[in-house]
């Protein structure tokens, strides 16, 4: 039985265009707030939605990101009301992918087999876990894949060909690959650079192959979309979350809103990628 991935990136395929991607902190900058935003992404225009998992320690996250999870927690966001946060979005939308993006300490400490279980149940589609490689594929990742739940695998710059099969071997959903090296939100990709790299993971795998990590604007939104399947976005997102916020740090009335306009203008960016590589 296909996933809702498998359906959304086979729908994409036919019309000819790559996926939007779009990244927020879950409980940013509050639960109620965070789960409104994530309900309006799909008519703003996003393919797919990625929760991102706040913690502590959030290492592969540039200061964007990093902040918006020390938002979450500060508003008291916790993997329960995560769940609860997924659990709540299926009750309207049954077809958007969600994807829960962190780390493995959470995971780690909720129980992993119990949090994949309450995760199948809440509606997750997939995981992207960044400081798990593929030789602990038994803790996490087959686990999670056994139970339907996709277990999409980073892959960067430095990935060379003798290591990427490793990194594919289990990898379900698709590929993720960091356009840039270091932290999310702090560089630019280079394009031509990204291509050539999309081009020789495609030799490796049939899955799709969705591009992230300092993709900002709806023009880099188009230069990626031209040859990957799929544009991944999270700090320009997160920032529009920031940038909404009163003097206190609280949500106004123009933090979803901020948030679904980037978003439609991303799309707008995504939906222009092939036509523009035709031309």
């Amino acid at each position: 039985m296909s996933s809702r991935i498998d359906r959304k990136f086979a729908a994409l395929a036919a019309q000819d265009r790559p996926a939007l991607v779009c990244f927020v902190t879950a409980g940013d900058p509050d639960a109620m707030t965070s789960l409104e935003i994530a309900r309006a992404m799909p008519a703003a225009g996003a393919d797919l939605i990625e929760l991102g998992m706040p913690f502590s320690d959030p290492m592969a996250d540039g200061p964007a990101i990093q902040a918006s999870g020390q938002r979450a927690l500060k508003a008291g966001q916790t993997m329960a009301k995560t769940l609860d946060m997924v659990r709540a979005f299926r009750a309207d939308d049954d077809d958007t992918p969600i994807i829960l993006m962190g780390y493995y300490n959470p995971i780690y400490s909720w129980g992993p087999q119990r949090f994949l279980d309450d995760a199948k149940a809440a509606g997750v589609d997939g995981l992207i876990i960044v400081d798990l490689p593929p030789e602990a594929d038994d803790e996490l990742c087959l686990p999670a894949v056994e139970r339907g739940i996709a277990f999409i695998r980073l892959a960067a710059p430095t990935t060379d060909d003798r290591r990427l099969p490793a990194v594919l071997a289990n990898t379900s959903g698709f590929v993720y690959y960091v356009s840039i090296l270091g932290i999310t939100g702090t560089a630019a990709p280079d394009t031509a650079r990204v291509a050539e790299a999309v081009t020789r993971i495609k030799r490796h795998t049939i899955l799709p192959v969705a591009v992230g990590f300092g993709v900002r604007t709806a023009e880099q939104a188009a230069a990626i979309g031209r040859t990957a399947d799929g544009v991944v976005v999270g700090s320009a997102l997160v920032n529009a979350v920031r940038d909404s916020l009163d003097a206190d740090g609280r949500a106004t009335g123009e933090t979803v809103p901020a948030v679904s306009r980037l978003v439609g203008e991303l799309a707008a960016g995504v939906r222009s990628a092939r036509a523009v590589a035709a031309e």
